[in-house]
């Protein structure tokens, strides 16, 4: 499956509206995530790893905001837990349908079901892996307790969430300098200071970073009896909680 090179920014646009996961975003979208999030890779490929250890028989395992399916496929290239089914969700019909032919571009015997839902709404069931990957940070702050408490419920005993964002820093001087380190690392990879200046005002109003400890605390606060931040690179960040 092709995809194209990212240039939604490299021209210059008299207004730069909110940003948002549409067809156009969907076509350019894996050149986007690898050229603008360190470690992204690696924590895909940890999902898979982690899926592996807590994958529960005749249990679901979901990828809410699956965009394009990648930990979803990484998922499923592991999961060999029987009865288990794979349930990626997004609220962007553009990605589930260009994620589908990337979902069955393998013969896996883990079975894959998507979902078009707003995932502050979706009730889970017997979940024993759920992924946020770079998905709570574009839902309003003042929904995510309600949205993490509503996974944690539909979670089985001992199961496990990986949820990946964006942080921001109290110290402004840590936030400056990370941000500083975050636009090298689009720089090295091919962005212009236009690129980045435009994307960064049609993020800004959308995504809505907390930091280390606002997600730590939440985690906590809605159940789950162990949490950690297992990955940084830069000002992006993974944690890991059990319930």
């Amino acid at each position: 499956m092709s995809h194209e090179k990212d240039r939604i920014y490299a021209t210059e646009h008299g207004q730069v509206e909110d940003f948002r996961f549409d067809d156009q975003v969907a076509r350019v979208f894996p050149d986007m995530i690898k050229r603008s999030v360190p470690g992204y890779s690696h924590i895909i490929g940890m999902i898979g790893i982690l899926a592996e250890q807590y994958a529960q028989p005749d249990s679901h395992l979901y990828d809410l905001g699956s965009s394009l399916g990648a930990a979803t496929l990484a998922m499923r290239h592991r999961v060999h837990a029987p009865g288990a089914t794979l349930i990626a969700v997004d609220n962007s019909q553009a990605m589930l349908d260009r994620s589908r032919d990337f979902l069955e571009s393998e013969d896996l015997p883990t079975p894959v079901k998507t979902v078009c839902a707003d995932i502050t709404e979706l009730q889970l069931e017997r979940a024993s892996f759920v992924v946020l990957n770079f998905t709570l940070q574009f839902i309003p702050v003042e929904e995510r307790q309600a949205t993490l408490q509503r996974i944690y419920d539909g979670m089985l005993p001992g199961g496990a969430l990986v949820l990946s964002e964006k942080l921001r820093f109290a110290d402004p001087v840590q936030e400056q300098l990370l941000a500083q380190h975050h636009h090298d690392f689009k720089r090295a990879n091919g962005y212009s200071d236009l690129e980045i200046s435009q994307k960064r005002q049609a993020i800004e109003r959308v995504l809505l970073p907390e930091t280390a400890d606002d997600h730590l605390n939440r985690m906590k606060a809605v159940g789950f009896s162990a949490a950690t931040q297992w990955f940084q690179s830069f000002n992006f960040a993974s944690f890991l909680a059990i319930k």
